[in-house]
């Protein structure tokens, strides 16, 4: 695939706690610099909205879907520059435990490069987020 293309990639994690104790933790906004380390340090909720500041990409918003029985943890990225990046993620019951999966779109104009790096940093956070919801 070539910088000009668009495509998906799947990434995922098996963590061994229930759907229902990883969806409490990763739904969770205040939660989120511990384990995505991709948005940054730090994240406050100012005026309704979710801030999140320090981050690699500079100060950006993240609002996130409601509440919900279904796993679903997608969330929207607002750039400095204004660009929304949506980011979908499920959690999925697999037996005791559970999948997260997390679907990287890449952007028009992404060099392979840069793809590969943002997969990278997806693959980390979600291998945090499995180390600190098992060690709980």
């Amino acid at each position: 695939m070539n910088s000009s293309d668009t495509g998906s990639r799947h990434i995922d994690v098996r963590i061994r706690r229930t759907a229902d104790q990883v969806y409490a933790y990763a739904a969770d906004p205040l939660n989120l610099p511990s384990w995505a380390h991709g948005l940054g340090g730090t994240i406050e909720e100012i005026d309704g909205r979710w801030i999140a500041d320090s981050s690699p990409l500079g100060r950006v918003e993240v609002r996130f879907v409601p509440r919900n029985d279904l796993g679903v943890l997608d969330h929207d990225v607002t750039l400095p520059s204004g660009e929304t990046v949506h980011n979908p993620v499920r959690v999925i019951a697999d037996g005791d435990g559970s999948e997260v999966v997390f679907t990287l779109r890449r952007r028009p104009g992404t060099s392979d490069a840069d793809f590969e790096r943002d997969a990278d940093t997806v693959a980390a956070d979600l291998d945090r987020l499995r180390t600190l919801v098992e060690g709980t």
